[in-house]
């Protein structure tokens, strides 16, 4: 199994509604791309400063199926119409587990 984990830090100027839209885009994926085995997304809870802001964890079976997802049109169109945007930093790793 691969687990795909990505870190997200928003622009200062990131407002509420875009942050939103990024998690209900986000949420779409798993019924367009069956390859996802589990996947959880959402902001930061704010225990800890100097944390991401927001955070994805999504399970494949494989690396083809980790590939597939990376490289699927509606993923690439979430990245480019809403989170490249808002976007400050990211960190990612890929897990084999």
């Amino acid at each position: 199994m691969i687990r795909h984990i990505v870190l997200f830090t928003w622009k200062d100027d990131a407002t509420d509604e875009q942050r939103a839209a990024v998690t209900a885009e986000l949420g779409e994926l798993p019924g367009v791309i069956p390859q996802l085995r589990a996947f959880t997304v959402g902001g930061d809870a704010g225990i800890n400063q100097g944390n991401h802001d927001y955070a994805v964890v999504a399970d494949f079976d494989n690396v083809d199926d980790y590939l597939i997802y990376r490289d699927h049109p509606r993923h690439q169109a979430v990245i480019a119409e809403h989170i490249r945007p808002i976007l400050a930093s990211r960190a990612a790793v890929q897990l084999k587990l």
